[in-house]
């Protein structure tokens, strides 16, 4: 599970800047850069403050975070649907 690579992902399809999110989730902007390179993993609690920072449900920005590896249970048709949704989901509540 990759969470730094889900947040930079909602990140920038928001259209923030780390200086940006960093203070509306309450986190530094060091802490968030070294989340987002995967140095840092994050407690639940910080997760939660970020996705209400992003605007996005913790479990998508969870979603996004899985491995083409924690996925293998699921067939590649409804992994791409969910990954779509998911997609959908943050486009469709951005602005």
């Amino acid at each position: 599970m990759n969470v730094g690579k889900a947040v930079r992902l909602c990140r920038t399809q928001r259209g923030l800047s780390q200086s940006e999110l960093a203070k509306t989730a309450g986190i530094s902007v060091s802490y968030l850069s070294l989340l987002e390179r995967g140095k840092r993993d994050p407690n639940f609690s910080t997760v939660e403050g970020i996705a209400s920072a992003l605007k996005v449900p913790v479990s998508i920005l969870v979603f996004l975070a899985t491995s083409n590896e924690e996925m293998s249970g699921l067939n590649s048709e409804l992994r791409e649907k969910l990954s779509y949704t998911a997609l959908q989901l943050i486009e469709g509540s951005n602005g």
